[in-house]
């Protein structure tokens, strides 16, 4: 009997502690029908605007349906109008008045409003606000209380003038600052001017000072006039809970606000203390910290594989036969060694011979083919017969050069149209710089007559030869091409044609200078046709080949070679070649020379 009872009191008491318990419990419930907003104001737990929905009355928010919208105050005072409230930074904004003394221009006080606010719990954060006073002629004076302490402070700006002034600037000169002390419950501040702002009443009347988050004011000449029409500006609280430390609130748990997935800290501005939601968890730390799924976001977890999640953290992985610990940042996850090194060997050996063969029979036979394809065309345009004739006849290598295509596609930039100096019906005429700086004139054909090619290799030998001052000096030539190149010295000034034809040309060149060209032409077509040791027929003398230098020295060109290598459209070697109009009368009727 006697143990029946003692199991009947073990059974009563364990009842009783679950009641305790969940009364306690009952007490942190919030209630589902609580007021998120109040206006545009967040109101998050453990701040809330009626009974059930906050933690305790220092957190009571009291919203005003009387304006619109409606409007967050804090401690059932409708002085101390909520702004903002911060879970996170532990932080709330509200309004705080600007202490304001006007004067007239006699120096009679029109306007004098002093600033005054209490709070009875949470205090003014000493590292998010300032003590600011602003005037040409002003002294702030802020009056606080810490605990029972009196703390007071002041602040002096004077100028003498509006253009002293700097915005952005508040040092003193229209606008000065200064720090406050933590701690504070209750802060006062009033404003006054040492001469009455009689000075300087024509652009600074009034005096204000006010405290006001740093963040949010910044100084404007401006404002040396028109602070009087704002009244208000935003200062920053910082909020905790209670008057205990963790360890303390924690020993008293039916009345501790930090739930268990939440961490306590100390307060860093007066006492009490702020419930934080641990690393790897988020949400409201005094309603219930929520696990993040780092897995589930790339940018949350640096596992290079496999990602699992924990409570407060996140696992990685890698499949089977890798190891590492499969972070970006550590081992990642490698493949074992011992069991695929073979297999990874051969392929690899495999695989780089393969490789390497194809690319060296690829490269091998369009070298081949490109080597091939440009002996075909040196031997095509005559380049074995122009290296027999230069032995025969000893001609030095300096007399003609024969230059290799790479060097003329290089000094071209590839035959780009914007280095196009000239073209006709032979082709185009290219103007070429090689890398020490060399320029030249190339001639590219459009096709070549096959049957003429000794006679053009006798002529490009003979061409080669000429030196004389006004003739264009040919340099040699490039027979690795489908067309052979021929290579002339670059003259620089333009052809006869054009400074006979353009009008801003014409008048730069005297009747002197013409006659000296005619006669320099006509001299180097006697020398052609008699001096040379096999005559040169030029068949096209004519304006447009006619060069001239910087000192409008004659350069004929365009004779010789050309017309063996340019066919006209019909492409008939046999017909009379020249410009109409140009032409012998006789030689044009008789196709001969003679």
């Amino acid at each position: 009997m006697g143990l029946q009872r003692k199991h009947l009191h073990m059974v009563l008491l364990w009842f009783l502690v679950a009641v305790l318990l969940a009364a306690a419990e009952a007490s942190q419930t919030i209630r589902s029908d609580c007021d998120e907003y109040c206006g545009d104001v967040s109101i998050p737990y453990p701040f809330g605007t009626s009974e059930g929905c906050y933690f305790n009355k220092d957190f009571l928010i009291t919203c005003d349906h009387s304006v619109n919208p409606p409007k967050a105050q804090l401690l059932n005072s409708s002085t101390v109008e909520v702004l903002n409230i911060s879970i996170d930074a532990h932080e709330l904004r509200i309004h705080t008045f600007i202490a304001i003394r006007c004067y007239d221009s006699l120096g009679h006080t029109t306007d004098d409003n002093i600033s005054y606010t209490t709070l009875p719990f949470f205090p003014f954060s000493y590292t998010r606000n300032k003590f600011t006073a602003v005037g040409c002629d002003t002294f702030g004076n802020a009056i606080a209380f810490q605990g029972d302490d009196l703390i007071m402070a002041g602040c002096l700006s004077f100028c003498t003038d509006e253009n002293s002034t700097r915005d952005g600037v508040c040092s003193g000169i229209g606008c000065c600052q200064s720090l406050i002390p933590e701690g504070l419950l209750v802060f006062n501040s009033s404003v006054g001017g040492l001469f009455n702002h009689s000075r300087i009443w024509d652009f600074s009347p009034c005096s204000y000072s006010f405290l006001v988050e740093e963040d949010a004011y910044n100084f404007s000449t401006a404002h040396l006039k028109d602070l009087q029409y704002r009244r208000v500006v935003p200062t920053v609280l910082d909020w905790a809970v209670g008057n205990l430390t963790c360890e303390e609130a924690q020993k008293n748990s039916s009345n501790y606000a930090c739930p268990k997935e939440s961490v306590c800290n100390e307060s860093s501005n007066g006492p009490g203390y702020r419930c934080n939601c641990p690393q790897g968890y988020k949400g409201n730390p005094y309603y219930g910290c929520q696990d993040i799924d780092e897995c589930k976001d790339s940018t949350l977890n640096n596992c290079t594989n496999s990602c699992h999640n924990k409570l407060g953290s996140y696992k990685c992985s890698c499949p089977k036969w890798y190891k590492g610990d499969g972070k970006s940042d550590g081992e990642g996850c490698t493949i074992d060694p011992l069991l695929l090194t073979k297999v990874s060997l051969g392929i690899s050996i495999g695989f780089a011979v393969l490789l390497i063969g194809g690319n060296w029979s690829y490269w091998g036979f369009k070298q081949r083919k490109l080597v091939m394809l440009k002996e075909k065309f040196f031997r095509q345009n005559g380049g074995f017969l122009l290296q027999q004739q230069l032995h025969e006849r000893q001609i030095s290598a300096n007399t003609i050069r024969i230059f290799k295509t790479k060097e003329l596609e290089d000094a071209t930039n590839n035959y780009d149209e914007s280095r196009i100096v000239g073209q006709g019906g032979f082709g185009m005429v290219y103007k070429g710089i090689f890398q020490d700086n060399w320029t030249v004139a190339i001639k590219k054909s459009k096709m070549v007559d096959r049957t003429q090619i000794d006679q053009f290799i006798n002529e490009v030998v003979v061409l080669s030869q000429i030196n004389h001052r006004n003739v264009v000096k040919l340099l040699g030539c490039c027979l690795k091409t489908e067309v052979p190149l021929l290579v002339y010295e670059f003259i620089t000034n333009d052809t006869l044609y054009h400074h006979i034809h353009s009008n801003e040309k014409t008048s730069v060149m005297s009747l002197e200078t013409r006659l000296r060209i005619a006669a320099e032409t006509a001299g180097v077509l006697s020398y052609l046709h008699c001096a040379t040791s096999v005559p040169i027929i030029h068949r096209d003398v004519k304006s447009m080949n006619i060069l001239l230098d910087d000192n409008f020295t004659t350069k004929v060109s365009d004779f010789g070679a050309s017309r063996l290598i340019a066919l006209d459209e019909t492409q008939v070697s046999t017909m009379v070649l020249g410009t109409v109009g140009y032409l012998d009368p006789e030689y044009l009727q008789t196709k001969s020379f003679d």
